[in-house]
Parts: C-alpha cells; structure tokens; sequence
C-alpha cells in the first residue's frame, strides 16, 4: 500500500504537467490565427504541427500580448517590442519547415525613429524633453494665439528649409522672459531633424561658466567648439543672459558664427532686441566699454538673421 501511494504522489505532479499542457496544445489548435496559418499553408501537416507547436505557442501568445498591448516599457515577448510570425516551406520527401521570424512592432518602430529623431539633436543645459516631443503646426499655434505671428513665421522657415534645404539665414527670437522662446526653437530643431538636421542648442548663461571649467581641458574644450560650428542649425538660447568676458565674446561666440558666417545657419533666442545685444557684446566685465568689438560681432549677426518678435503671455511656473 505504502508503495503504491508514494508512486502515486511521484506521479500526480506529471500529471498535472500533462493536463496543463495538454489544454495549451487544445488552446493552439483552436486559434483562429493556426486555422488561418493551416489555410495559407496547407501542405502543413498534424506532424508538422506538433513537432512545432513551441513556435506555435509562441505565435499565438504573443499575439495576444500586442493586441492588449501593456506598452513597448511592459512589453512580455521575448524580444521587447518584436512578435513572431511564421511562414511554412514544403520539402520534397521530409516534414514541411515551419519558420518563425520577429517583426517590430509598430511602437518600436516609432521609438526608433524618435530616438534617431533626438540623436540629431545635442543640447547642452537645456531639457532634453523639450526637444523630443512632437508637436504639431497647430498644437504650438493654439497654445498662445498672441504669439501666433512668431509661430507662422518659424513654421515657414522651416518649410523653406524642408523644400530648398538648409539655409545661410537663421533667426532672432527676441521677446520678455517666458514667452516660449526656448519651445519654438525646440520645435524648428525637432522638425528640421526629422527631414536628418544636426542641431545644437545652447543655453548661454550655464554654458558660458562651463567653458570656464573646459580650459584645464583643451581637447574638450576645441570638440565643443568645433561641433558648433559645424551643426546644421545652432540655436543660442538666452544670448545677453550669460555672464560676459573677452574671451567668450571673441574666441568663443565670435569664432563660432564668424565660421558659420554664410555657411549655416545660425538662431538666437533672447530678452534683448538686436541693438540691445549690441550694448551688453560692447561691454565686457574686464575691459569696460568695447564698442568696437560690440559692432564687429554684430557684423556677424545681424546681416544673417530675421528677427521674430514673440510676444505673449509669461507661461512659466504654470
């Protein structure tokens, strides 16, 4: 008796295994999706079928997930964002080959492109995020319709751009503090990037104290540079903001769009108008008034930008 129960107890778990997976293989069979696989194969055998039923199972499961899909971060399958499907080949004088191959499913595909999107675009103290979201025409239009003229005005140059090219005129966004400056920008670069633009924005007033740190690097400090002067678009954000010196006037900011100078185009956003700009370039901590220098900078940009006046509403700390 003692043995026949203990037998018995070895056995149950087997058992149950088989019951288990049994209805799995009862589950597959029924599929709709296995019935349309047979239909378009029908050299396909019950042989075949059962010597393959692991991609079977898999086919169907996975199915399942995307059509109920948790999202590519939660994605189940064995490869995240990626389902099977299966094709069959007959073979003369053996069992028909089923063959299962991953396909990316469409959010993959998107995060691909989006992430080919951003990688186009550097950004040094600026969010990133602010670059990455897509936005429509009319997305940015309806979230201030006073700055609707500015809007307009990007959206045709980047139209202009996306049709003939890149152009050697950029942009001067000048308005007061929190008219959406810096997100229209973001906006151009995001647009301009998907068409397979380079770009570069800066945010002055943190960038100019790290080029400070950059001198005890000087391989650094030249590959910052240099990658600035060579992107397809470069957005100077919050010019006039940053705490100035001679150096960073001529070497830096002045050697950066004296090289793009009727190569590429060059865009700035900030809270002075283009004279203004002029008086803070004139003016450095170290050597007092330099307005000679002021207006050789200027030289550089005024002649290769249209100014775009935003005005509108403060939207920070909404």
């Amino acid at each position: 008796m003692m043995e026949s129960l203990s037998h018995l107890l070895k056995s149950l778990p087997d058992t149950e295994w088989k019951r288990k997976a049994e209805l799995k293989i009862q589950g597959v069979l029924a599929d709709p999706l296995i019935a349309k696989f047979r239909q378009k194969y029908p050299f396909v055998d019950d042989y075949a079928i059962k010597i393959n039923m692991n991609k079977l199972y898999q086919h169907v499961s996975e199915f399942k997930t995307c059509s109920n899909c948790p999202g590519l971060e939660n994605c189940p399958n064995d490869m995240t964002g990626h389902y099977t499907i299966l094709t069959a080949e007959s073979v003369e004088g053996q069992t028909p080959f089923i063959h299962e191959e991953k396909v990316a499913c469409k959010k993959f595909i998107a995060k691909g492109q989006q992430d080919a999107i951003s990688s186009r675009i550097r950004t040094f103290h600026v969010d990133p995020r602010m670059i990455s979201r897509s936005f429509s025409f009319g997305d940015i239009l309806e979230t201030d319709l006073d700055r609707a003229k500015a809007v307009m005005q990007i959206n045709d140059y980047v139209s202009l751009t996306i049709e003939e090219g890149l152009q050697t005129r950029g942009l001067y966004l000048s308005g007061s503090f929190g008219t959406g400056k810096t997100f229209l920008m973001g906006y151009m670069l995001h647009q301009l990037a998907k068409v397979g633009m380079t770009g570069a924005i800066v945010y002055m007033p943190d960038f100019a104290e790290d080029l400070k740190g950059m001198f005890q690097e000087p391989y650094k400090l030249k590959e910052t540079i240099d990658l600035l002067k060579e992107t397809d678009l470069l957005v100077f954000d919050d010019i006039g903001a940053e705490n100035l010196n001679p150096w960073l006037r001529d070497h830096v900011i002045g050697a950066i769009v004296n090289h793009r100078m009727n190569r590429k185009p060059t865009f700035f956003t900030s809270n002075y108008a283009l004279s203004g700009l002029e008086k803070h370039f004139s003016f450095t901590n170290k050597d007092g008034d330099e307005e000679y220098k002021g207006q050789r900078i200027m030289d550089r940009i005024r002649p290769f930008v249209d100014v775009v006046e935003v005005t509108g509403t403060n939207k920070r700390g909404r």
